[in-house]
């Protein structure tokens, strides 16, 4: 089981920058990989971000390339979206997720927290 639990969330003008948290626990955190997605009002959730279990390897999808960037501190069993020049389109509920079988499926979630970009 691996329990996680997203804080960092807010209300931010367009342009600026916030910074998510993800704390994991349960199961050794360094042995599996981990991602960032996110649902806006009315929209099906997307893809962000993945890290890989060590973080040598990144992947992001092209809406966010070049703003946010995933990392991970496996001391701390946390990993992090830091997302600059936020757009109001970048407004939603931001999940991290954990691929513990390194499949890219994503057995656990967590609750969520939004992030507002006002214009």
């Amino acid at each position: 089981q691996v329990q996680l639990v997203e804080s960092g969330g807010g209300l931010v003008q367009a342009g600026g920058s916030l910074r998510l948290s993800c704390a994991a626990s349960g199961r050794t955190f360094s042995s599996y990989a981990m991602a960032w997605f996110r649902q806006a009002p009315g929209k099906e959730r997307e893809f962000v971000a993945r890290i890989s279990w060590s973080g040598g390897y990144t992947y992001y999808a092209d809406s966010v390339k070049g703003r946010f960037t995933i990392s991970r501190d496996n001391a701390k069993n946390t990993v992090y979206l830091q997302m600059n020049r936020l757009k109001p389109e970048d407004t939603a509920v931001y999940y991290c997720a954990a691929d513990t079988t390194n499949r890219s499926t994503y057995d656990y979630w967590g609750q969520g927290t939004q992030v507002t970009v006002s214009s």
